[in-house]
């Protein structure tokens, strides 16, 4: 389809939910462009789970590398933006240019879309505010002390924000992605 998708990642960054986008993208004709704190090879990472774990093991991913610097991004070149989950978000909702770079994606009206800890940079952004997403179950807390209302669905749509639970949720969550990127087309056309 020829549109532009900025993802988001960084060392940490979970990599099925990295790799799985930048192929999904290309599979439709989009152009997927990795933006991280600094242009290099990325060491990504898997999250899973496994029995007598109260939470999830980690494990070393494959290697990506990113195409830009956050702070080299020029939202109008974009079409959307995707904030990819991992550890990754941790130290990535505390980068002021980032922070920026999303606002300015939701002030133009941009596509923004988020999986799994992604969320947790749209909250430190601002963006949750009286808006219900999904994420991670253990981020729940984040959403609603950023003003937001947490659902428990695989994937959500509220105004121009789309967010997914976790790479288990891949199928609902690039169905939503796709049908309001195919919408913006068809608008377009």
């Amino acid at each position: 389809m020829n549109r532009k998708i900025l993802l988001v990642t960084g060392d940490g960054g979970e990599s099925y939910e990295t790799l799985y986008a930048v192929h999904r993208f290309q599979e439709e004709g989009d152009t997927a462009v990795i933006a991280a704190p600094s242009k290099r090879r990325l060491h990504l990472v898997m999250h899973d789970f496994e029995a007598g774990w109260d939470t999830y093991v980690e494990r070393p991913g494959y290697c990506l590398d990113s195409d830009l610097t956050i702070e080299q991004v020029v939202v109008d070149d974009y079409d959307a933006i995707l904030l990819l989950g991992g550890r990754a978000p941790e130290y990535l909702r505390n980068n002021a240019a980032l922070l920026e770079v999303i606002r300015e994606f939701d002030r133009q009206g941009k596509w923004v879309f988020a999986i799994c800890h992604g969320i947790q940079i749209l909250v430190t952004a601002g963006l949750a505010k009286d808006r219900k997403l999904t994420a991670y179950e253990h981020v729940r807390t984040e959403i609603e002390m950023g003003g937001g209302m947490y659902s428990t669905e695989q994937a959500i749509r509220d105004g121009n924000i789309v967010t997914g639970q976790t790479w288990q949720s891949h199928p609902e969550f690039y169905r939503e992605v796709f049908s309001c990127l195919n919408k913006a087309k068809l608008i377009e056309q």
